[in-house]
């Protein structure tokens, strides 16, 4: 149990760490997964990218760097689903490894794209306007700007922003009810929460307000509590470890992407990485 926490606690200090130095698992393959009802997982062994299938076609949420596009689409194949069926474009938040496909993907789908207003800025000129400042990315055409609590839906699906800032000024989770063997689940797509390596909490000169957004996130988080949680870095979540599991379970045995508890764990661990270094800067 104590090796199993501490290689939790590790892929949280390492989500925090990878996008300022490029992991060379953002671009290696990884076999596409169901992970519960209508959502699939698509991406790359370290970047996700979740594709929700609906009878009016297909919400991708995250497009990886721009090299991850490939892979997405190779993912998409396999699962016997079309890229051209595609119709909204959502994102986490606005990095360059969440959103640097995004302008390819535009290219490919024609699909719809879907921004929090407070990332809207940033991915339509390309530039990282968070407290990072990392690469920027091919400006993204945006068709609709979201707030907190707006509702996305297509095809009977409805997937609900909430704003969950910090990492980026627009940092969105998304939220949607999924139905899988006559029972429903609730499942939070959960925007990254960790402080970037380098990036200060008190006296950022970019983001001067960025200890208060991260509060908020993690109020936003304690309160969601889904069955199904899946984040942006597949490391984050579990993904490996829970896709084998995934691809052996006979009828009958319990999805290991339903995990209530570990979702618990993951938001108070990161929060309390946060107020560790909140409370070392305020030293």
């Amino acid at each position: 149990m104590k090796r199993a926490m501490a290689g939790a606690c590790l892929a949280i200090v390492l989500a925090g760490r990878v996008i300022a130095q490029s992991d060379p698992t953002w671009r290696q393959p990884f076999d596409p997964i169901r992970i519960v009802g209508n959502v699939y997982y698509v991406g790359t062994r370290g970047l996700s990218s979740f594709l929700i299938v609906t009878p009016a076609g297909g919400i991708l949420i995250d497009s990886g760097e721009a090299e991850s596009v490939p892979f997405i689409r190779a993912n998409i194949d396999r699962l016997g689903f079309r890229m051209s069926e595609i119709r909204l474009l959502l994102a986490g938040h606005a990095h360059f490894d969440h959103i640097g496909g995004h302008a390819e993907m535009q290219r490919l789908t024609g699909a719809r794209t879907v921004a929090m207003e407070a990332d809207r800025q940033a991915m339509e000129t390309g530039v990282d306007r968070s407290a990072l400042g990392a690469q920027g990315w091919a400006p993204i055409r945006i068709d609709r700007v979201v707030k907190d609590g707006d509702a996305v839906s297509l095809g009977g699906t409805t997937l609900t922003a909430h704003l969950t800032p910090g990492h980026t000024q627009g940092c969105t989770t998304w939220t949607t009810d999924v139905m899988q063997d006559g029972r429903r689940y609730h499942v939070a797509l959960v925007c990254s929460v960790t402080v970037n390596e380098g990036v200060h909490l008190v006296g950022n000169a970019r983001v001067p307000a960025i200890a208060e957004h991260y509060a908020r996130a993690f109020r936003v988080l304690h309160d969601l509590r889904p069955d199904v949680f899946v984040a942006e870095h597949g490391a984050v979540f579990g993904l490996e470890a829970k896709a084998e599991k995934a691809r052996d379970l006979e009828k009958g045995q319990p999805n290991p992407f339903v995990d209530p508890q570990g979702y618990q764990k993951f938001v108070t661990r990161s929060e309390e990485t946060y107020l560790t270094q909140l409370r070392a800067e305020k030293k």
